[in-house]
């Protein structure tokens, strides 16, 4: 099993041809910001290519996923995805809303995701720059915040779901798939992941289970709708959390 994969997949996008991905044109922006985007930046900028030429590892599981995001969103809905990556989910969902804007620290991941717009155009869907763990968008402004194998990736959990609770409108959705590194070997979070970041293949990564992660929604005063396992190869690390900021 390639651990380092199960440990920063983040719904991965379909394989692209390699001619059809551009080499990195420009080193994020967030390098300059501060130490944590910095390092997340330089990770995921050096990674970007290979990422988006990588499979999706469980294709029925990510489908499901999809199936039951689409039965959340509506055309008059303003959306925000925090951490999208190449954009291949952004791409997916973005014609179910009014507006989606995809976000990415990495400005090589938003790159190839504006590159795949340009294939494959989506009126409604738009990427930038930015860091989950500053604030991306004004405050109340979107009906719902997409964080899609990301949350074990920020520097700060509860910052970053207080920025994105800030970001919802009042009765707006938070609906999140995160993988829970302590449900893992406990061989992952203790010698792997250390080892592989000392190697700088693997990136900062946050341990906890489900019910912590849970917890922390609630401290923002979300209400937690639904808590799933959309999985179909064994074992099911990722929880799909649906939450609910109060009108």
């Amino acid at each position: 099993m390639n651990i380092i994969r199960v440990l920063i997949e983040r719904l991965s996008p379909l394989p692209m041809p390699p001619r059809a991905i551009a080499p990195l044109a420009e080193t994020s922006p967030l390098i300059r910001a501060g130490a944590s985007a910095a390092s997340k930046a330089r990770f995921w900028d050096r990674i970007a290519v290979k990422y988006a030429a990588d499979p999706i590892a469980d294709m029925a599981g990510y489908e499901i996923t999809l199936q039951r995001v689409q039965g959340l969103l509506s055309a008059d809905q303003a959306v925000l995805e925090i951490g999208c990556g190449t954009g291949t989910t952004a791409l997916r969902l973005a014609p179910f809303t009014r507006r989606l804007l995809a976000t990415d620290v990495s400005a090589g991941m938003i790159g190839i995701a504006r590159q795949k717009l340009v294939t494959e155009p989506v009126p409604q869907l738009s990427f930038a720059v930015a860091d989950a763990d500053t604030l991306v968008a004004s405050q109340a402004k979107y009906d719902v915040v997409l964080a899609f194998n990301l949350l074990h990736l920020v520097t700060d959990l509860d910052r970053a779901l207080e920025l994105a609770a800030q970001t919802l409108r009042p009765g707006g959705l938070l609906i999140s798939k995160t993988a829970c590194i302590s449900e893992m070997n406990r061989l992952i979070p203790w010698l792997a992941i250390p080892v592989m970041r000392a190697m700088g293949k693997a990136p900062h990564v946050l341990c906890f289970d489900a019910a912590e992660l849970q917890s922390a929604i609630a401290r923002q005063g979300m209400d937690i709708v639904s808590v799933e396992r959309h999985g179909t190869r064994g074992k099911d690390f990722r929880v799909f959390i649906v939450a609910r900021k109060p009108v």
